[in-house]
């Protein structure tokens, strides 16, 4: 069974940062890549970034230049720091890992509450 956490989360003023991290355990084969998504209230699930196993990096243009990801292949983690938050990045962040097979597997999700 595959166990994917995150951590992390939390409420911030604007302007602040946050790292959230994600661990993944128990039987998974091989990962090809790692992503981190979000939803707020009312919306759909978005990618958010995501990074594969070459550390090949992708991101949505809305969190283009604040957030950065980053993988440690050995430990299977996965971190997002999030820097000059707004309003609008408040949501809950999920962590995904995609298998080189096929399969993936989701967190169960952490809040982020921008605020002031």
């Amino acid at each position: 069974q595959v166990q994917v956490v995150e951590s992390g989360g939390g409420l911030v003023q604007p302007g602040g940062s946050l790292r959230l991290s994600c661990a993944v355990s128990g039987s998974i084969f091989s990962i090809y890549a790692m992503a981190w998504y979000r939803q707020a209230p009312g919306k759909q699930r978005e990618l958010v970034a995501a990074v594969t196993s070459g550390a090949s990096t992708n991101y949505a243009d809305s969190v283009k230049g604040r957030f950065t990801i980053s993988r440690d292949n050995a430990k299977n983690t996965v971190n997002l720091l999030m820097n000059s938050l707004k309003p609008e990045d408040t949501a809950v962040y999920y962590c995904r890992v995609f298998e080189v097979r096929g399969g993936s597997y989701w967190g169960q999700g952490t809040q982020v509450t921008v605020s002031s």
